[in-house]
């Protein structure tokens, strides 16, 4: 596939998809949402992605383990879409305060 190709490719992905949620297999068996990525667009060739909530491990009870999403403090550039549709989130939610 010619690299024009693979470009074009790769900007429409990152024109169309605003979040990726990543769902593992951890060592109990279980599957957790292990992070909650933003694309956000295009550097060069690259589609650049960074992450709003990664899952933190917080011990094992019975085997299992426990744990919860954490956020990163990084504010994603789709919250303001939401704010224009009138959905409004709360200041703390990616880990920061105004």
């Amino acid at each position: 596939m010619s690299t024009f190709r693979l470009r074009a490719i790769r900007e429409q992905i990152a024109s169309a998809v605003d979040l990726i949620v990543h769902q593992s297999r951890l060592n109990d068996g279980t599957r957790k949402i292990t992070n909650i990525t933003e694309v956000q667009g295009m550097e060069g060739d690259v589609i650049v992605m960074q992450d709003v909530f990664v899952f933190e491990q917080t011990g094992v009870v019975e085997g299992k383990i426990q744990g919860r999403l954490k956020p990163t403090g990084i504010r994603p550039k789709f919250s303001e879409k939401f704010e224009v549709m009138g959905i409004h989130l709360p200041p703390g939610l990616f880990g920061y305060s105004f």
